[in-house]
C-alpha cells in the first residue's frame, strides 16, 4: 500500500504538518479494520456495556470485532449506528459551543447516510429542531430510513439543493457542512480509493466545497455556528477552505478543548490562522478526518412568516390517530400530510410549515399512517418511534421470530392478539403485522427488509 499513496500528497503533509511517514504508512498497509458504534440513548440497551468507549463523544463504542449488524434486530429497532469513531467529535464540538438545553434550530446540509443527524438528533432538546438535508436524490432513502430507525419527532428530512437555503435566511442557530471531499481519509478503510484519488479531484472537490458553503451560509444567523468538515487530508479541501471563508465571509474561529491524550493534531490555517482539528489514523483510533468551527460575525435572525395555507385536520381523524399515540410522551400535533398524518412536536407546527413553503420536505416528525375507513394503517415510521399508545397490543418476538419477521418469512405466533400488533425484539418495536386467525400479515417495507440468509445467531 505505501508505494500506492499519492507522493504529492505525502509531501505536503511532510512539509506542513509534519506527519511521521513511516507510521503513517504502516497503518495504511495494515489495513486494520476499526468497528465502531453509538448507541440511541433514546432506546437504551446493555449489549456494548463492556466495549471500549470513544472518549470525545457519551455513546460511542469501539467493538473488538466487527458482528453481522444485519442479523441483529437491535440494529434494525435503531437501538445503534455504526459510525466511524472520528467523525463522533461533533459531540464534543456541539457541546462545547452550544447551549443544547437551548430551543436551537440545526441544518445538516450534506446528511445521508445519516451519521451527523441522528447524533444531533441525540444531543438536540425535544423542543429544538433538525433539518437533515440531501442533496443527492437517490442518497435520500437511506437518510430517511436511519432517521425513522432513531425515532425522533423533532426533525424533518429535506431534499435540497444548498442554493434553495438562501429562502431561509438567518433562520438556523447551527449549520453543518460534512462536505463531499476526494476521500483520502478513508484510504484505510477502502484501500481501492487511493486508486481513484487525484490532484484534479482534489481541486475538484475544492470548488464544490466552496460552492455549497457559499449557497447555504444566508442561513445561519448572526453569532450561529458554522462546521465544516471533510473525510480528507488535502490542505485545499480543509485549511484552505476555511482561509477562504474567512477572505469571503465575517466570520471568526473557534478554538476546540481537546485533551491532548487524544492526539488529534490541532492546525491554523496559513493566512487567518483558523483551527482546525486533524485526525491521522496512526495517531487515534479511527479514520482520516478533518473538522474547522466558526462563529457568524454578521446578518441578523429574520422572523418568518408562517402563515401558509395548510389543511385543517379532520377531527373525526384526530381522535383515530391519537388512540394509537401515547400523548404523554410530550405536546404532539397531528399534522395532515399528503394521504395521512405526521406526528410533530407542537411547538413546531409554524415552524414545519415555514419549511414547507421554502423546501421539498421527504419527511416531517414521525408518519403515522394512512386513515381508511375508520381505521388507521399504522407506518413503518410509528412502529420505531417512542410514541406508541402503551394500549397498543404488542408481541415480543424471540431471536429467530425476529430474524423471519425482518426477512418477510412465514412467521408463527401463539400467543398475539387477533388485530394489528408492534413487532418488537427486547421491547423495540421492528416493525407492524396483522394478525388473522389463519396467517400473519406482515406490513414491514419490503425495501427494508433483510434479504441476505442469516444461518447463525450475531
Amino acid at each position: 500500500m505505501s508505494n500506492k499513496l499519492p507522493p504529492a500528497l505525502i509531501k505536503s503533509l511532510k512539509e506542513k504538518y509534519n506527519i511521521e511517514e513511516e507510521l503513517f504508512f504502516e497503518v495504511h498497509e495494515a489495513e486494520e479494520a476499526i468497528t465502531s458504534i453509538r448507541l440511541n440513548p433514546l432506546k437504551p440497551i446493555t449489549e456494548f456495556e463492556q466495549s471500549e468507549l470513544i472518549p470525545w463523544t457519551s455513546q460511542g463504542r469501539y467493538l473488538a470485532e466487527r458482528p453481522s449488524f444485519i442479523a441483529d434486530p437491535l440494529f434494525h429497532a435503531g437501538c445503534y449506528y455504526v459510525q466511524e469513531a472520528s467523525s463522533m467529535f461533533l459531540e464534543h464540538i456541539l457541546k462545547q459551543n452550544c447551549d443544547l438545553n437551548d430551543e436551537l434550530r440545526v441544518l445538516d446540509l450534506c446528511a445521508a447516510p445519516g451519521g451527523k443527524s441522528t447524533l444531533i438528533a441525540s444531543l438536540i432538546s425535544q423542543n429544538s429542531l433538525l433539518v437533515s438535508n440531501e442533496i443527492i436524490k437517490t442518497r435520500v432513502p437511506v437518510l430517511t430510513d436511519n432517521m425513522t430507525k432513531w425515532g425522533v419527532l423533532n426533525s424533518v428530512v429535506s431534499n435540497n439543493d444548498p442554493k434553495d437555503f438562501q429562502r431561509l435566511e438567518g433562520y438556523f442557530d447551527v449549520m453543518v457542512v460534512d462536505a463531499p471531499c476526494s476521500g483520502s481519509g478513508m484510504w484505510r478503510k477502502d484501500p481501492e480509493t487511493v486508486n481513484e484519488w487525484s490532484e484534479s479531484n482534489v481541486l475538484l472537490c475544492s470548488q464544490r466545497q466552496q460552492r455549497i458553503l457559499a449557497d447555504a451560509y444566508p442561513a445561519l444567523k448572526e453569532e450561529g455556528l458554522l462546521i465544516y468538515s471533510t473525510c480528507s487530508y488535502s490542505p485545499e479541501e480543509n485549511e484552505d477552505i476555511a482561509d477562504w471563508l474567512c477572505d469571503t465571509f465575517k466570520l471568526e474561529t473557534v478554538k476546540i478543548d481537546i485533551d491532548s491524550t487524544w492526539n488529534i493534531v490541532q492546525t491554523e490555517s496559513p493566512k487567518h490562522k483558523c483551527f482546525g482539528y486533524r485526525f491521522y489514523p496512526h495517531k487515534v483510533k479511527g479514520e482520516g478526518f478533518f473538522v474547522t468551527c466558526f462563529r457568524k460575525k454578521d446578518g441578523e435572525e429574520i422572523s418568518f412568516n408562517a402563515r401558509t395555507k395548510s389543511q385543517k385536520p379532520v377531527k373525526q381523524d384526530l381522535e383515530i390517530v391519537e388512540s394509537w399515540l401515547n400523548m404523554n410522551a410530550g405536546a404532539l400535533k397531528a399534522m395532515p400530510v399528503k394521504d395521512g398524518y405526521s406526528i410533530i412536536n407542537q411547538g413546531h407546527w409554524d415552524d414545519i410549515h415555514f419549511l414547507q413553503s421554502k423546501l421539498y420536505l421527504k419527511k416531517s416528525g414521525v408518519f403515522a399512517g394512512k386513515i381508511i375507513g375508520k381505521d388507521l394503517i399504522p407506518a413503518h415510521e410509528l412502529a420505531l418511534s417512542l410514541i406508541v399508545n402503551e394500549r397498543v397490543s404488542r408481541a415480543e418476538l424471540t431471536y429467530d421470530q425476529a430474524i423471519a419477521f425482518l426477512r418477510k418469512d412465514d412467521l408463527r405466533l401463539n400467543d398475539a392478539q387477533t388485530g394489528w400488533n408492534l413487532m418488537c425484539y427486547q421491547g423495540f418495536g421492528l416493525g407492524w403485522a396483522k394478525v388473522l386467525p389463519n396467517r400473519i400479515n406482515n406490513y414491514l417495507p419490503k425495501e427494508v427488509r433483510i434479504l441476505k440468509e442469516i444461518k447463525d445467531r450475531k
